[in-house]
């Protein structure tokens, strides 16, 4: 399963603090950070960046720190950073199945795509998960 180490990503912050946020707000069953908590931090964060309260609409519910300074993404770092140390929670974990493309290939790219059929006909060896038999 994937993980995170929240003192030490391994990431640049901006990448920390708008990673954690979209984890936070995926729909994400398997994770060690409890609905609330995920709500809360991201909650968190939106307040540091906006007078508004935060959006209910999960497609919404995006940080977007291009407008932030320096000092907010800061801000937005030692909050999760506290909020999962308070918790207990040291490293995030989480799991999510292989989902379905969410668009096909392009017009343009098919002849590539058949060309490469072509060179490689055997089937590749995949590591997704099959498919139950419907």
């Amino acid at each position: 399963m994937p993980s995170l180490d929240i003192q030490n990503p391994g990431m640049p912050d901006l990448q920390f603090v708008l990673f954690v946020s979209a984890l936070c707000n995926a729909d994400l069953t398997m994770m060690n950070v409890p609905a609330e908590l995920r709500a809360a931090l991201f909650n968190r964060c939106w307040a540091l960046i906006h007078t508004e309260a935060p959006p209910t609409d999960p497609k919404e519910r995006v940080l977007d720190l291009r407008e932030g300074t320096e000092l907010t993404l800061e801000a937005c770092q030692s909050t999760i950073r506290s909020l999962l140390t308070e918790a207990g929670i040291p490293v995030l974990i989480w799991d999510h199945p292989v989902s379905e493309p969410t668009r096909g290939s392009t017009p343009a790219a098919k002849p590539l795509i058949d060309r490469l059929g072509q060179l490689y006909p055997d089937l590749p060896e995949i590591v997704d998960p099959e498919k139950p038999a419907e």
